[in-house]
């Protein structure tokens, strides 16, 4: 049996089955549609947020965890492990990290390692994924910490929405006032960097936007390096298999599944993004 536990936040859209046949646990953030507020995927489905989008009026709003929530967690699971590996959403985005952070230092019996993804979504999920298989095989936490920031520079993730302006009132586009102008005109393509969200290049149009990503595509899978990716999207799920199947058939060394940006994310971003995330193992 492992003495590490591996604990993610709900932003990493895991499928359920993988969630438990990993033994990962789960911490949701939190959306609130006026006075009401739901915990991603325990209290509302990404398919029951998206159809509640279009029908209020009201710009939804999201919330981290809190400490409290972070401490029960850790003083469960310090009933049964020696450490904790909690891995969460970019920092520059969301104090989920840092919340981490301080509820391990509060909590006796177990020590708490916090991880950046530096990103969101499947990349998340991806570490999340790899620190649990790594964990059950008995690995360290140092191994299985160096093992995630090696995987970190091997990751990469691009992604296009239908409307900036999301992105610009949550605060979460660095740098969005200069395109904001311009929407009409750009179809800028977005990525991590430095933990925040910022334009990669500025496009005309989506076509061109998504030729674009799939030259940077290549560039990694190209080599014939064992790819895994995720096309993930904006309740958008025939575009993104569109783009799964054709991204397949051209890579064969590309284990390709398909994502979603689940309510908290989908806030962000607004209905209609799709992305792509990928990473060498």
């Amino acid at each position: 049996m492992s003495n590490t536990a591996i604990v993610t936040d709900s932003t990493a859209y895991l499928p359920s089955d993988q969630i438990e046949q990993s033994g990962i646990t789960v911490v949701p953030l939190t959306v609130s549609f006026g006075d009401t507020s739901y915990q991603e995927e325990i209290d509302m489905s990404t398919a029951s947020f998206y159809e509640m989008l279009k029908e209020v009026n009201d710009f939804p709003t999201t919330s981290q965890p809190s400490i409290g929530r972070f401490m029960e967690v850790f003083e469960e699971l310090s009933k049964e492990y020696e450490s904790i590996i909690t891995i969460h959403l970019s920092s520059g985005i969301s104090g989920t990290y840092q919340t981490a952070i301080t509820a391990g230092e509060e909590v006796d019996g177990v020590e708490v390692y916090a991880f950046d993804s530096e990103i969101s979504c499947a990349p998340q999920g991806y570490y999340a994924l790899e620190a649990a298989k790594m964990a059950y095989e008995g690995e360290t936490v140092d191994t299985i910490l160096n093992r995630l920031e090696e995987l970190k520079r091997h990751t990469r993730a691009y992604f296009i929405v239908d409307d900036l302006n999301h992105l610009h009132r949550g605060g979460r586009l660095n740098g969005a006032q200069a395109l904001v102008g311009s929407l009409l005109q750009i179809k800028p393509i977005l990525h991590f960097k430095d933990k925040l969200i910022v334009p990669f290049e500025k496009v005309r149009t989506s076509k061109k936007a998504w030729n674009r990503v799939f030259e940077l595509f290549e560039e990694d899978a190209g080599t014939g390096a064992s790819i895994r990716a995720t096309v993930i999207h904006a309740n958008r799920p025939e575009q993104a298999e569109n783009i799964r199947s054709k991204l397949a058939d051209a890579y064969p060394n590309a284990d390709i599944d398909i994502g979603y940006f689940g309510p908290v994310i989908g806030t962000h971003l607004g209905e209609g993004g799709l992305g792509i995330s990928w990473c060498k193992f």
